[in-house]
C-alpha cells in the first residue's frame, strides 16, 4: 500500500545501524543491538520536553545469556 505523508519529517541524525522506512516493507530486522540502562524519563528526547519524577530505581540485573539474536540478520 502506497504511504502519503503529509506533515513535515525531522530526523535528527542517522548512524550505520539507522532504518528509516516509508511505505511498504516485508520485514525489516535489526543489523545490531544494544541494551541501555536508564533510570525514569532517562531516555527521552524531544523539542518540547518535561518530566516530573520523584523517585527512580533501575533494576540491573539480567538473567538471561542473549537478549537479542541478531547473527542470522547480518
Amino acid at each position: 500500500m502506497p504511504s502519503y505523508i503529509a506533515g513535515p519529517i525531522k530526523i535528527t541524525s542517522v548512524s550505520g545501524d539507522s532504518t528509516v522506512n516509508f511505505g511498504d516493507a516485508l520485514q525489516i530486522a535489526p543489523k545490531s543491538s544494544t541494551k541501555s540502562l536508564s533510570g525514569s524519563g532517562g531516555g527521552n528526547s524531544g523539542d518540547f520536553l518535561q518530566t516530573n519524577t520523584l523517585v527512580s530505581f533501575t533494576n540491573t540485573i539480567d538473567p538471561d545469556l542473549a537478549d537479542t539474536n541478531t547473527v542470522a540478520n547480518n
